[in-house]
């Protein structure tokens, strides 16, 4: 290869390793997040793809986020050791601010915590996340007694076992998905400030459902 061609194919090198970072950033400008719900989802597909992308230099994250946080989603879910929020949707350390109690239920403890996550740190997506198989729900839904504090998450619950009363098809999937929409007409309603902020349009609060075995969330107000 004389000169001319060394030069010449040095050029084209440079400028291929030169502009390919651009062309990455206009090909994600280009298919942004509608919104934070979507964003959400778009972090499930990669998971149930098996192509997460939140693989970080966790060190540096932590450093980073000493001093701050600023969740862009709080998320409403029940404490099974399946379905851990962070992992089923992508996301990094610091993205999502976590709930978790048996049977994705809340309590005046729950919403305070979920107010924090939305007036002080700024997230603008709740969602209410149920799933599959969900313990919690299934004991509701038999009827089961316990002489114990379990029987205070399954008297919570038992408005959905009613709402789900008489209907045909898998009830333990039906009852599941109306104890979330329980939980999120709740939030929906609860005052003075998630109420306050929803009717503003400043907060969006919305119910999932969670399939084990497939690692798919499915959006209920769809």
């Amino acid at each position: 290869m004389n000169r001319f061609h060394f030069k010449l194919h040095t050029l084209v090198f440079a400028g291929i390793l030169l502009f390919a970072p651009v062309f990455s950033i206009v090909a994600i400008e280009a298919n942004p997040a509608k919104n934070l719900l979507e964003r959400l989802l778009q972090g499930n597909q990669r998971y149930v793809n098996s192509e997460t992308v939140c693989h970080e230099d966790w060190s540096a994250k932590r450093t980073a986020l000493v001093k701050n946080q600023e969740p862009f989603a709080v998320i409403v879910a029940c404490s099974d050791s399946r379905v851990p929020p962070e992992i089923i949707f992508d996301q990094s350390l610091g993205d999502l601010f976590i709930v978790r109690v048996a049977g994705n239920i809340v309590d005046d403890f729950a919403i305070g915590s979920i107010e924090y996550g939305v007036s002080i740190l700024g997230a603008n997506l709740v969602l209410v996340l149920g799933h599959s198989n969900c313990g919690a729900v299934e004991a509701a839904l038999k009827g089961m007694k316990f002489d114990n504090h379990i029987q205070e998450v399954l008297n919570v619950i038992q408005p959905a076992i009613a709402a789900t009363k008489g209907e045909t098809g898998d009830l333990l999937e039906k009852a599941i998905k109306a104890n979330v929409k329980i939980v999120e007409e709740k939030l929906k309603s609860s005052k003075p400030l998630l109420a306050n902020l929803l009717q503003k349009g400043t907060l969006q609060i919305s119910g999932g459902y969670y399939n084990l075995k497939s690692g798919k969330v499915e959006i209920l107000d769809k």
